[in-house]
């Protein structure tokens, strides 16, 4: 067995356990033998001449079966959830040279032409035997990330990266046939890779809740207890509603926070109920590079948590602009090597290909283009993007600063600081905030603000909101938010 390919050690659970519950929705649950007969039944249909094949699926048993099957077959996958944008699934389609896409029936008009695998709910495994083809370095999935340069970006991550991180996340959280992972990530991002095959390849179960259950957190919170989920990984914001519940499922020993910060406030009531914890790592290197268990491990002054140290296989190094290691606890950029770090970007990205090089020893490196600095117990401490700086009245501004001090404001439940620029072309911040009662005073706000950063750097525009608008991956969607005109035509 090649421990650095997906699929074997996938076969591997499967022999040691055929019985076992692999995976499940609210319709259909299989066990590890047959969900490897459903991977050989579908791999079969997939065109041999196939090299990236696109995935347009609802989220289901099946969907976890098509992923499968095409890592099987040596190819790469390409996940598109069926409610992107139609250019924006064709632009990604396009990039990736997607060979076939798999998809449900109701979703085939979505391929734009391309030629389709049609596989839906209830497929039933057929006696085929496929024969496996997987290397380490062949590319097993392209995830698309949002570009600099308008477009997305596709990174490229092969069979040994996953395994790699598979390996990193065994030996942090020790996941066993006992663990159910709840499947609640889209599909096109590295919180879903997490859940996936962390599970599957260390014997977990994964259970996979239908869309409509996800919209509703105590909806969501019933299927974790009926089904005794053990560990759920997602953004912080599923954490601060779950943190808003009067009790959680008694079943869950693990809670993973990943793709934005962690506040203490948003785990303030789960901290005491189970392992809570914070991580980091770019999609370019795998999933996550570090880790911070919250419960052992004081928040910084902003109230935030760092990410904590590297995880097995990996180094990171916070480097100036010369790539020289800069002194303990000064600021410089977070560049990572070790396993995960990826094969780059596809279609030829040259410029952004740049972030990838070798370190002195040799090992692939990554510019994360992430600010931070080291803790006295060499653990990190996230900043902000490198990029992300504004300019206010001739002074530097990182609007995540601004931000940070908001969201530690008593009055404030979540805050999200936007710049924009004016006719002049100068900048100014909007804060949009949502608070914690009905009612607050903008000028004690501001009071409270101005305890911790000059006049300039405090918004000069408020926006009240009912809640803060997260894109399909559960970030903050920034597109969604009102736009203040500070000058300029109204048309």
């Amino acid at each position: 067995m090649n421990n650095d390919i997906i699929y074997e050690l996938f076969k591997e659970r499967v022999e040691r356990s055929p019985d076992a519950a692999a995976v499940f929705d609210e319709e259909r649950r299989l066990s590890f033998a047959e969900l490897d007969r459903l991977i050989d039944t579908i791999a079969s249909k997939i065109p041999k001449s196939a090299q990236r094949v696109g995935i347009i699926m609802e989220h289901s048993v099946e969907m976890i079966a098509a992923i499968f099957a095409v890592l099987k077959t040596g190819k790469a996958y390409v996940p598109v959830e069926p409610f992107f944008p139609q250019e924006r699934i064709s632009f990604m389609m396009k990039d990736a040279e997607a060979d076939v896409i798999i998809v449900n029936s109701a979703h085939r008009e979505k391929a734009g032409g391309r030629r389709t695998v049609t596989v839906d709910a209830g497929i039933k495994p057929e006696d085929i035997s496929v024969k496996p083809s997987a290397k380490p370095d062949d590319i097993a999935y392209i995830l698309y990330t949002s570009g600099s340069t308008g477009t997305p970006k596709g990174v490229a991550v092969r069979n040994r990266n996953v395994c790699h991180y598979v390996r990193a996340f065994q030996n942090e959280f020790h996941p066993d046939a006992t663990d159910v992972m709840l499947q609640y990530s889209v599909c096109s991002f590295d919180i879903f890779v997490e859940e996936v095959f962390t599970s599957l390849l260390s014997g977990a179960a994964l259970a996979i809740p239908s869309a409509e259950t996800k919209k509703d957190i105590n909806a969501l919170m019933k299927f974790v207890d009926d089904n005794n989920v053990t560990e759920i990984s997602g953004f912080p914001y599923l954490l601060l509603e779950m943190n808003h519940l009067p009790e959680i499922p008694k079943s869950l020993r693990l809670l993973i926070s990943g793709g934005d910060v962690l506040r203490a406030s948003y785990i303030s009531n789960l901290i005491d109920k189970t392992e809570i914890y914070n991580t980091y790592g770019p999609s370019e290197t795998t999933v996550c590079a570090a880790y911070c268990r919250c419960n052992s491990t004081e928040p910084l002054s902003d109230g935030t948590y760092p990410v904590g140290k590297p995880v097995l296989g990996v180094q990171i190094e916070i480097l100036d602009e010369r790539s020289k290691p800069v002194k303990a606890g000064e600021t410089g950029e977070i560049c990572i090597s070790g396993g995960g770090v990826s094969a780059g970007y596809i279609g030829g990205r040259e410029k952004e290909n740049e972030s990838f090089s070798s370190s002195p020893d040799g090992a692939a490196l990554y510019h994360s283009g992430d600010l931070g600095y080291c803790l006295p117990d060499g653990s990190i401490a996230f900043l902000h993007r490198r990029d992300s700086q504004i300019m206010i009245l001739g002074k530097r501004v990182e609007p995540g600063e601004v931000e940070s001090v908001l969201c530690q404001c008593p009055e404030i439940e979540k805050a999200v600081v936007k710049p924009y620029r004016d006719e002049q072309n100068l900048h100014y911040m909007v804060a949009y905030i949502v608070l914690k009662q009905p009612k607050a005073h903008l000028s004690t706000l501001k009071k409270e603000m101005a305890r911790f950063l000059p006049n300039y750097m405090i918004p000069e525009f408020f926006v009240s909101m009912p809640d803060i608008p997260l894109n399909a991956n559960g970030k903050v969607d920034t597109d969604a938010l009102p736009v203040v005109m500070k000058e300029g035509y109204i048309c």
